[in-house]
């Protein structure tokens, strides 16, 4: 009895300190018309079907990774990846068509649309769910990510919807109270004329050069396919589990944005993070700290992200 009782013990001991599931750490392609999406897919290998997530990165140039060129490298998306995998979890990320290595589907961004972006994403979900290496699949869009995996869910075989960061209004909305708050009072103004214009499908070429960056002619197209949603409306129509995140210190999407998406989504999980702003760090509530983070790779994740989601994504399988 004493030997049979020491044997168990011994192996309890051995489960602890056994080395973790090893993760595959491959690229992975999507055929579109007029080219390839291309992904980073990271695959824990337990010997059976894990669950995956579709990661769909932010507003702009933001590729796979969670980085901007105009904004810096913070690897947000790259991390939360990592995070996924120590925790058994597959995900795939990719360059969305006019990014990074999905330039080529869009060398003019005269050429993008949430549409695209939409059905993008519908193809991605598709052949995820096809592949015997993968259970539940779950999409998680971060920041505008976040409204195109909400408009995509109703669609999807996706199991759960994942919101992180994502604006509860229209985003026209969303960008007319950032502009207010950042510019002069005269461009503040004129920032308004335009977003009213692109709100109603007009295009406007009278662009003050400040503005340039933000309104210049070839990114309208896009902004009206983008300020005619409403995504508190498209969050009402999935049908799925939703989990709502917020970070308490983001300085580009507030805590009253999530909450309008849970009373649009009464059933929807809402956490709220305390401390976590807009690049998912832990940051206070200081511009400089907050600008910097968005530039600095080598700060961790906020702590309590990974495991909220790892406990949603859990509960549907």
């Amino acid at each position: 009895m004493l030997r049979l009782l020491a044997s168990l013990l011994l192996c309890l001991a051995c489960a602890a300190h056994a080395a973790p599931v090893p993760v595959l750490q491959t690229p992975i392609d999507l055929a579109r018309p007029g080219g390839v999406l291309h992904g980073s897919l990271l695959l824990p290998q337990p010997g059976h079907p894990v669950p995956v997530v579709l990661i769909l990165a932010g507003s702009g140039p933001t590729d796979r990774d969670g980085n901007n060129p105009e904004g810096g490298r913070n690897d947000s998306l790259k991390k939360l990846a990592w995070g996924l995998a120590r925790a058994g979890i597959a995900s795939v990320r990719y360059d969305k068509r006019g990014v990074a290595a999905g330039l080529s589907l869009a060398p003019d961004e005269r050429q993008l649309s949430v549409q695209a972006y939409v059905e993008d994403a519908l193809a991605w979900s598709r052949q995820l769910h096809a592949d015997p290496r993968f259970g539940p699949l779950i999409l998680l869009g971060h920041s505008e990510g976040a409204l195109i995996a909400t408009l995509a869910a109703p669609q999807s075989p996706a199991k759960g919807l994942i919101s992180i960061g994502g604006s509860g209004r229209p985003v026209g909305q969303l960008l007319e109270e950032q502009l207010k708050a950042r510019l002069p009072a005269e461009l503040a103004q004129q920032s308004q004329v335009l977003i009213e214009h692109l709100a109603a499908g007009q295009l406007d070429d009278q662009v003050p050069p400040q503005l340039n960056v933000v309104f210049r002619p070839s990114v309208q197209p896009y902004l009206i396919s983008l300020f005619r949603q409403d995504p508190a409306k498209a969050i009402a129509a999935v049908k799925v589990p939703v989990l709502i995140v917020q970070g308490r210190h983001d300085i580009q999407v507030s805590e009253a944005d999530a909450r309008a998406l849970k009373a649009a989504q009464p059933n929807a999980k809402l956490a709220l993070i305390d401390g976590m702003n807009h690049v998912l760090r832990i940051v206070p509530m200081d511009m400089k700290a907050q600008l910097g983070s968005y530039a600095n790779p080598n700060l961790p994740l906020a702590w309590n992200l990974t495991p909220e989601l790892v406990k949603f994504i859990d509960s549907l399988h």
